[in-house]
């Protein structure tokens, strides 16, 4: 939406009216002659070659590297972020690569990587960048992944939807106190995200972070299981992440290992059949189990998988289907 020298960027749910030459709230997006450009495109600063369980996702492709980039820039504003160095800063403050869409399916390829990554910051900033990138990727036989907080508006999302191969949504949180207050955001766009990635049968996998003090009430916990459960089932992944402090919240205390046993038990309880506990890397919460015979599917150690009984995307034990993205 433009008037006069005024235009709206409507990509995410902030939806910034930008003067010319004025850059969004994300810092990565701007208003040049008339039009909203992304500051980013083709221009990563984070590149690494991750295991894909870093990301975290546990039901796709187990065992594979993912070819991960991120840029400066992000739409939310969380108070703990652990890259908060790049995901805070503006494009011209960060270190950035020239890496275009072919270029980036290039570097993954040569680095014998089944998926690109596209993390670190919010990728819902460089949208196109992506968009364009896992076309390309998707023709070469590289998969592309988006770990992403899920703010962002429908249109953008829906073109999305169809370009990638799997997202992970970190969902924060169940109440809007929470988003207010440590991201910055609203809950309610967060929560149609995670409606429309399962009503568009793209893999998902979500993440809770639990913060001590902030979003650890077992009320506020229960209550974000049985939404998950009630809105896109109980067979998506939903894991509990330990939190270490950071960035602005370093008065927090680590999460305590009860705390996200207790959530991963509830999660159980509650018919999730892939609960799983993350950033403690000898808990059983680590492990996928068969929901219909119990018996061991994947086990893992940090993000190492030690053995892997998925065959052909079923258990072989008792060959009950498995959800997943295996080959």
């Amino acid at each position: 939406m433009a008037k006069g020298d005024l235009v709206q960027c409507e990509l995410c749910p902030n939806l910034c009216v930008l003067d010319e030459g004025q850059k969004g709230n994300c810092r990565a997006r701007a208003n040049k002659g008339g039009k909203v450009i992304s500051l980013v495109y083709g221009k990563p600063c984070a590149v690494h070659v991750d295991p894909i369980e870093k990301k975290p996702l546990y039901h796709f492709l187990p065992a594979s590297t993912a070819f991960s980039i991120g840029t400066a820039g992000c739409n939310l504003h969380c108070k703990y972020c652990q890259n908060w160095d790049i995901s805070q800063s503006n494009p011209e403050d960060t270190n950035n690569m020239d890496l275009p869409p072919a270029e980036l399916v290039r570097k993954a390829a040569a680095y014998n990587c089944r998926s690109i990554a596209y993390t670190y910051n919010d990728p819902v900033i460089f949208q196109e960048y992506v968009v364009d990138t896992a076309k390309i990727g998707r023709k070469a036989g590289v998969k592309s992944v988006f770990i992403t907080a899920g703010y962002i508006n429908p249109k953008p999302l829906d073109e999305l939807c169809s370009a990638v191969d799997a997202i992970k949504v970190d969902f924060k949180g169940i109440t809007e106190e929470f988003y207010n207050k440590v991201s910055l955001g609203r809950l309610q766009p967060v929560l149609d995200t995670i409606k429309m990635i399962k009503e568009r049968k793209v893999w998902m996998e979500l993440v809770n972070l639990i913060v001590p003090t902030l979003n650890d009430k077992k009320d506020d916990v229960a209550r974000l299981i049985d939404w998950t459960v009630d809105n896109v089932g109980v067979d998506v992944p939903l894991h509990f992440s330990k939190f270490w402090p950071q960035y602005q919240l370093k008065n927090l205390p680590p999460t305590p290992e009860e705390t996200l046993d207790a959530a991963w038990q509830t999660a159980k309880k509650r018919g999730i059949h892939y609960a799983y506990i993350g950033n403690i890397p000898a808990h059983d919460g680590n492990n996928t189990y068969c929901p219909k015979c119990r018996k061991l599917l994947i086990k893992r150690v940090g993000y190492d998988v030690l053995e892997n009984n998925v065959a052909n995307g079923r258990c072989a034990s008792c060959n009950e289907a498995i959800p997943g993205v295996w080959q």
